[in-house]
């Protein structure tokens, strides 16, 4: 039987999200608790909540929404990779630690360690390894912290980059339990119509 490691953080009130942005808060309607014969509950909370898959008009004016997106972005063959860099600091082509072998990247820094707890220091993705990245085929590139960009980066370089491949994103994905290697990503998006990011469920499969 194949193995599955979650590399999404806990959603709960308590989850860090972007200054300003607008936090996760479930309420419940129905309390079995209080004698309903169900629970049942709303959420609000912004698209880009945990581990999450930005669509291009999140950073394009009249770019696709995360609706339009195709699945298979988000589903195959992946590499995990970690990182040794600074906070603050942009991932390079000389930071990879291997040759990219799978068209999914995921690549763990370790600079956004808690996700109940926002550092805006965390390390980010350049664009020239995004352009590395391309030409060795990808479609996909994540990363273990809120954004592929730096925290006060307003032009969005690597989310341009991005763009111009045609290239998705993971953010906020969590990989201390995801040793280097290979696996099958599985991180489905939502069709949320309109919507720049949805939240998604992030696993890898490794077999046994």
């Amino acid at each position: 039987m194949p193995r599955l490691i979650d590399i999404s953080p806990l959603v709960s009130e308590r989850i860090a999200v972007w200054p300003d942005d607008v936090p996760y808060r479930r309420r419940a309607s129905l309390s079995i608790a209080q004698g309903a014969n169900i629970d049942l509950s709303a959420v609000e909370t912004t698209v880009h909540l945990g581990a999450h898959a930005d669509a291009p008009s999140h950073y394009a004016a009249g770019a696709p929404d995360i609706a339009a997106r195709p699945l298979e972005l988000y589903y195959g063959p992946c590499q995990v990779m970690w990182v040794d860099v600074a906070r603050g600091a942009r991932v390079l082509p000389e930071h990879l630690p291997d040759e990219v072998a799978t068209p999914r990247l995921l690549l763990r820094t370790g600079t956004f360690p808690d996700p109940e707890a926002w550092n805006a220091d965390f390390a980010s993705l350049s664009p020239e390894l995004i352009e590395h990245l391309a030409a060795r085929g990808a479609v996909l590139v994540g990363i273990d912290t809120p954004s592929v960009d730096p925290y006060d980066d307003r032009a969005l370089l690597t989310h341009q980059a991005l763009l111009r491949h045609g290239i998705a994103n993971l953010e906020g994905l969590v990989l201390e339990q995801a040793p280097p290697g290979r696996y099958t990503l599985v991180a489905l998006p939502l069709r949320l119509e309109g919507a720049d990011a949805s939240p998604v469920r992030a696993a890898l499969v490794a077999e046994r």
